[in-house]
């Protein structure tokens, strides 16, 4: 994040009392347009200037993504984009703009003159994403079990105790995050980036809520988390009977 400058913290978008992480949504003045002292509004580059609305366009992308997980954005729900600017502090168009991203993940649909609905998934869905992450990613880790050294898998521990951390406490939109980075970097040891970008796409989208069930449980994230743990535990051990077994079961559970 740009460095310097007054800072203003983004509101929620969904009007609750608890704050977004500033990590995520802390906005620069200079990327809403204003100016510091010194620097006078018509004479900063261009360059530097769309660098700071991509910033805020990123933030804005990831704050409505934590509030996805969260279910504060309600699926069926329609939100406009300039009634979202105003609870984050900034002008429609980064809204927008990050909205017309998440439909193009089909997180939501767009609704002419309205603004954008959130999808409303069944089971069958989530059935369906966990059957095609499973086809993808229980060979390659069946492979690199028989491959990668203890040392390298030993090197995840963090992330795998990110995902434990996080469900400890009961923030899902920390444990999405941290789930998904354990994951990329168990496939990304396969050296495809192509396999890690789509199996991302597909983890993602694996998050989002149920139309019936838009709050994923304390009690199902610890659960998730220990199954991550035991699957390093069984990666550094190269047990690889083990690792088939748990990997196996991590994806029958994500259909449920």
């Amino acid at each position: 994040m740009e460095q310097g400058g007054a800072r203003e913290e983004v509101r929620p978008p969904y009007g609750g009392a608890a704050a977004v992480p500033a990590s995520v949504v802390r906005v620069p003045e200079q990327a809403r347009g204003e100016h510091t002292h010194g620097e006078h509004p018509h004479e900063a580059p261009a360059p530097r200037a769309q660098v700071r609305r991509h910033s805020v366009r990123g933030q804005v992308l990831a704050a409505l993504r934590a509030a996805l997980v969260d279910g504060e954005l309600v699926p069926g729900k329609v939100y406009s984009a300039p009634a979202l600017g105003a609870r984050f502090g900034v002008s429609a168009t980064p809204v927008r703009e990050a909205m017309q991203r998440l439909a193009t993940e089909g997180a939501v649909e767009v609704v002419p003159n309205r603004g954008f609905r959130v999808a409303e998934r069944g089971p069958r869905e989530l059935a369906e994403l966990a059957e095609v992450r499973a086809l993808i990613e229980v060979p390659v880790m069946l492979r690199l079990a028989r491959t990668v050294p203890p040392a390298r898998w030993c090197a995840l521990r963090p992330l795998a105790d990110a995902t434990v951390a996080a469900a400890a406490v009961g923030d899902r939109a920390s444990y999405a995050d941290a789930d998904r980075a354990f994951h990329g970097a168990v496939l990304a040891l396969a050296g495809n980036r192509s396999l890690v970008a789509v199996a991302d796409d597909l983890h993602r989208r694996s998050q989002w809520p149920l139309v019936d069930n838009p709050v994923t449980r304390r009690a199902d994230l610890l659960a998730d988390a220990s199954e991550h743990t035991a699957l390093l535990d069984a990666l550094i051990a190269q047990d690889v009977a083990v690792v088939q077994s748990l990997v196996r079961e991590h994806f029958a559970g994500a259909d449920g």
